[in-house]
């Protein structure tokens, strides 16, 4: 296959993946963990280091420290791909990532002295100035190995295998310690910008959520775009656990039609009626804060009166 755009110029669009159920079985496939962090795209250039979120926004502002180490590490005309983490005492810390999504530059260069971030690079998508993009994923690795094989903290190369079994090990082992999963990239891959080519196989977790809010869709009012959903904890405080927003647009109009009832009045005595406000996202961070798939973006939303589960 080939990439659709061969640029290495700010932005590229990250080759995205799709849900897998399991590690697909066979031989052409590179397996790597899947890390529990930003995902981000870093440009070496004349100007410096640009750093990318997944949406294509800049991140430098929020990694300081991590711009200063990857000016020094990397020479100019390269990019890489990877995930941006924090370790913790017990494994990645995704919670003090976030923290780091905030707007005061001297809050942020204190997080970053505290809780320093890393980079862990799974593709090259530039070298010498000469995109790799059209390159096979498995010349691609092994350019990238090459490429950063003097690399130090807080820059890392993720690992690889080609065996099921390892990888199947590290899905069943590392869940606690920050990882989400594992991927698999067909070998013979190019990179293919905005494209879902690539696979991950995720831990699964179920749980029985309230539906506490929702966004609506886009610019639409007449569509819901997400859930808000929320579990009640040993205290009996409804916390915020995540959100969904995998549905058709049909099945979108028949939700705000078929949660109306529940909107009127919804912020009296909700559990969340202090992020009512929008004022209060940028301090509170559930279920209106900013995160690595809000920032840059509305974070409006409407309460639910939490009778729906």
């Amino acid at each position: 296959m080939t990439a659709t755009n061969p640029s290495a110029s700010p932005p590229i669009d990250p080759m995205l993946a799709k849900v897998a159920e399991e590690i697909p079985s066979g031989d052409g496939f590179l397996f790597e963990p899947k890390w529990d962090g930003f995902r981000a795209l870093v440009f070496s250039n004349k100007d410096g280091i640009y750093i990318q979120s997944r949406d294509k926004k800049p991140l430098n502002r929020y990694f300081p420290e991590l711009e200063r180490a990857l000016a020094d590490a990397l020479p100019k005309g390269c990019v890489l791909d990877g995930e941006i983490v924090i370790a913790g005492e017990k494994g990645l810390d995704f919670d003090a990532l976030q923290n780091r999504i905030h707007p005061a530059p001297t809050r942020v260069a204190l997080m970053a002295k505290k809780t320093p971030a890393s980079f862990v690079a799974f593709d090259l998508l530039c070298a010498g100035g000469k995109s790799t993009m059209n390159l096979p994923q498995a010349e691609r690795r092994v350019r990238l190995e090459r490429f950063l094989s003097a690399a130090r903290p807080p820059l890392h190369l993720t690992p690889m295998t080609r065996d099921r079994a390892v990888a199947q090990d590290w899905l069943d082992r590392f869940e606690g310690a920050g990882l989400d999963g594992v991927m698999a990239k067909p070998e013979a891959l190019a990179y293919m910008p905005a494209k879902r080519a690539m696979f991950k196989i995720k831990h699964v977790r179920t749980a029985d959520c309230v539906v506490a809010g929702f966004r609506f869709y886009k610019d639409r009012e007449d569509a819901v775009g997400s859930l808000l959903l929320g579990l009640y904890d040993e205290l009996g405080v409804m916390q915020h656990v995540g959100s969904t927003s995998t549905f058709t647009m049909e099945q979108r109009v028949a939700l705000l039609q078929e949660l109306a009832p529940l909107r009127k009045d919804a912020l009296k005595g909700h559990p969340w009626a202090n992020w009512g406000d929008p004022q209060a996202h940028e301090e509170n961070r559930l279920p209106g804060a900013r995160s690595r798939w809000t920032g840059g973006k509305d974070l409006r939303w409407e309460a639910l009166r939490p009778e729906r589960a």
